[in-house]
């Protein structure tokens, strides 16, 4: 059992390129050498789903698969620091350099203690060279209880950038879920959603409507409504995609039907990411890989794709322009 391997030539222009990671769960990205470490004696052997051609049977199978790791490991803003800190080593390993990524406040409710405490935890894990924004995940079904005062203050949360609505897209949308955002975008923070990664169009829409957001995560369902890929046009919604997740989660049937190239081609602005990492067995070189000897992006399709992601992300435009200008002068080169 192998993850994929990647043609020498098409990993080395990948590396080559300045990418970003603007859809990532840091609780889906413990390294499994660190699980190794922290557990002598387990986690000897890889998982299954590393192998290419896995699927899963269901998101609750996968989603029991990343709490068995995420449970067992995330105990403490202190593991938090160590995971983030080799996470985004990894980041600067394959050039990337900016990424978006989220906890989930499941873990933080498990094991206690202050949110800003793991926001600080992550935050000064951020190597030199690196520019990171910080997400706050949370389930549909989220506010109530103990945790309606906790959510209430997440605006006020030094350090933040912004939420995410994560999980279950069977999960009934609630009116709460488009007070916070808007408290949340009001504090001068950025908010985005996870939607249509199962459940199709109106999904997709109820967000956007509910929420307000700019930015979805995945968003596959659009491609499959007339009305609803206009939008994303009209309104120049971006999707950070994650096409080996979808494939491994049946959201697509198999990479060939993946619906990002007919976004791309359409000009919706699309970004690429690897979301889990730890259960999928991926990495960027793969998700890119995966568009060009699956989908037959060409090099200057894919270097439109790394655009993509510095386009959206929340950096100042001086920053910005210093990246896409690299990517100027890769593409002159071809």
């Amino acid at each position: 059992m192998m993850k994929a391997t990647v043609d020498p030539s098409i990993a080395d222009f990948i590396q080559s390129l300045p990418k970003t990671e603007t859809h990532l769960h840091i609780e889906g990205a413990v390294p499994w050498e660190l699980l190794q470490e922290t557990f002598p004696g387990e986690f000897e052997s890889i998982p299954e789903a590393w192998a290419p051609d896995f699927q899963y049977k269901s998101f609750t199978q996968f989603e029991d698969e990343v709490l068995s790791y995420a449970y067992r490991y995330y105990t403490s803003p202190e593991r938090y620091h160590e995971s983030a800190k080799r996470v985004f080593q990894s980041h600067l390993d394959q050039n990337v350099r900016y990424v978006e990524t989220s906890f989930h406040l499941g873990i933080l409710e498990r094991i206690g203690g202050a949110g800003p405490d793991i926001v600080d935890a992550i935050k000064s894990a951020v190597p030199e060279g690196l520019e990171v924004r910080l997400f706050m995940g949370m389930l549909r079904n989220h506010y109530q209880g103990d945790l309606i005062p906790l959510m209430d203050e997440i605006h006020t949360w030094e350090g933040l950038d912004g939420i995410d609505m994560h999980g279950h897209e069977t999960i009934p949308w609630a009116a709460w879920a488009g007070d916070l955002w808007q408290r949340v975008r009001e504090a001068g923070k950025f908010t985005k959603s996870h939607a249509g990664e199962f459940e199709g169009a109106k999904d997709v829409n109820t967000a956007l409507d509910l929420l307000g957001t700019r930015r979805i995560q995945h968003g596959l369902g659009a491609a499959y409504d007339k009305a609803t890929f206009q939008r994303l046009l009209d309104e120049e919604i971006a999707l950070d995609m994650c096409p080996v997740s979808n494939v491994k989660l049946r959201s697509v049937e198999n990479v060939k039907k993946h619906p990002i190239r007919e976004f791309f081609d359409a000009g919706v602005t699309v970004t690429v990411s690897t979301d889990d990492p730890t259960v999928f067995g991926n990495d960027l070189v793969h998700e890119y890989d995966l568009l060009m000897s699956h989908l037959n992006f060409t090099k200057k399709e894919v270097i439109q794709v790394a655009r993509n992601g510095f386009q959206v992300a929340l950096v100042e435009d001086s920053t910005r322009h210093a990246w896409l200008s690299e990517l100027d002068q890769i593409e002159l080169t071809l």
